[in-house]
Order: C-alpha cells, then sequence, then structure tokens
C-alpha cells in the first residue's frame, strides 16, 4: 500500500498545500515505532484555528514515516 492510499496522509498533504502547519504529533515522530499504533496529528491553519487527524496501525507508521520525510 503507498502512502497516497491513506487517508490520514492526503488530509496532511490537502491541509500543508493550504499553508497549514503541524502544530503537535503525539507521541512524537522521532520516538521509537516499536509500539505505535496511534497517531495524533494536530495541525493549525492560518487564522489560528486547530484541526485533529488520527491514524491507527499501518497507516500510523505510513504518517509517521511522511511526516519523517518531510522534516
Amino acid at each position: 500500500m503507498s502512502s497516497d492510499d491513506f487517508k490520514a496522509i492526503s488530509e496532511l498533504k490537502k491541509l500543508l498545500a493550504a499553508n497549514c502547519k503541524i502544530e503537535k504529533i503525539h507521541p512524537p515522530v522521532f520516538a521509537s515505532d516499536a509500539e505505535v499504533n496511534m497517531v495524533t496529528v494536530t495541525v493549525a491553519f492560518p487564522d489560528g484555528k486547530t484541526q485533529t487527524i488520527r491514524a491507527y496501525r499501518e497507516e500510523a507508521h505510513a504518517l509517521r514515516e511522511f511526516i519523517r520525510t518531510r522534516t
């Protein structure tokens, strides 16, 4: 499965293209992936509003890898 197949990654790409910024990632991207089954990403819009994206299991690992490659 490619990263484009995951809804969370597609949604994050769309928000980043709209000048939103990643505000918080839990657990942190650079923490160990050993037991990560859920990732929560909080994204801030230019007007200050926030949106949360959650990913589980394989999608969580793919989302963390996508974020790692962007930083």
